[in-house]
């Protein structure tokens, strides 16, 4: 094999390393891991992520570096906007627990003799309220949750805990596949080198978030264990920061870059 092919192959995978820390990435998957306890569950989850995420950047890079494939400028605002509805709807799906959460300690305000509070899960939507043992008593029945319908549909594998992370590493795919498959062309001229790039990328990148999510869980399974309220914080500030910066993703490229309008501006980055 060429050295200077050896270099770049590792050079690829040092920046998918370096990708799987973007803004928007980060934000993602933080508000997704805001749920584990353990830091192997969120690392699972990066790695998941980055699966979906090398999935798309080859699936849509090859096609542009051995198809000539041209992603016309509204097809890839639209591909950066799903971006921002992404982590809008991620954002909301946090700070929606810890509404229920809020509306569970409203309800408890008049306590029972026997009643008490401590963190306790419905499927796996864990939050703390006032109720009883001897006989069980909440104030809410165990499918009033957030998270109850999937529970049921789903089943115990809650396999929709994989199928979430996959997802939105597909969907950053698609915002960043084409800049990635630009930057290859200009690089590498022999398109068989250039899909293995690709792949070696997708693998740094899949570490990188592994890494990443690994290091944002520790703080998580501290606090989970240690303390409920500071967890709920962390939560509130994940999902927080989720939807303002979705919001921002969205205003900049359905607005500011024209998306809805007839003269739209894209530039793959």
């Amino acid at each position: 094999m060429d050295t200077g092919l050896v270099a770049v192959a590792a050079l690829g995978f040092f920046l998918g390393m370096r990708h799987a820390t973007d803004a928007d990435h980060v934000i993602a998957v933080a508000t997704i891991v805001a749920r584990q306890r353990s830091t192997r569950s969120a690392a699972l989850i990066g790695a998941v992520w980055g699966l979906g995420h090398t999935f798309t950047i080859l699936v849509v890079g090859g096609g542009i570096i051995l198809f000539g494939w041209v992603i016309p400028p509204r097809i890839g605002l639209s591909m950066e906007f799903s971006v921002g509805l992404m982590l809008i709807i991620l954002g909301l799906m946090n700070l929606t627990g810890v509404l229920q959460w809020m509306g569970d300690r409203a309800v408890s305000e008049a306590k029972t003799v026997g009643t008490h509070s401590h963190p306790h899960s419905h499927g796996d939507y864990v939050h703390n309220h006032h109720h009883g043992h001897d006989p069980e008593r909440h104030p809410h029945s165990a499918d009033r949750t957030p998270v109850a319908w999937l529970d049921g549909h789903l089943g115990p594998s809650s396999i929709y805990q994989v199928i979430r992370p996959l997802v939105v590493g597909i969907v950053h795919g698609l915002a960043g596949s084409a800049a990635v498959a630009l930057l290859v062309l200009t690089t590498i001229r022999d398109p068989q080198w250039s899909i293995v790039y690709l792949l070696i990328f997708g693998l740094g990148t899949v570490a990188g978030m592994m890494l990443l999510t690994h290091l944002i869980a520790i703080p998580l399974a501290i606090t989970s264990q240690r303390s409920g309220r500071f967890n709920r914080r962390l939560r509130i500030a994940s999902g927080l920061l989720s939807l303002a910066f979705g919001c921002f993703v969205a205003y900049h490229t359905g607005v500011a870059n024209g998306l809805f309008s007839g003269n739209p501006q894209w530039t793959p980055r």
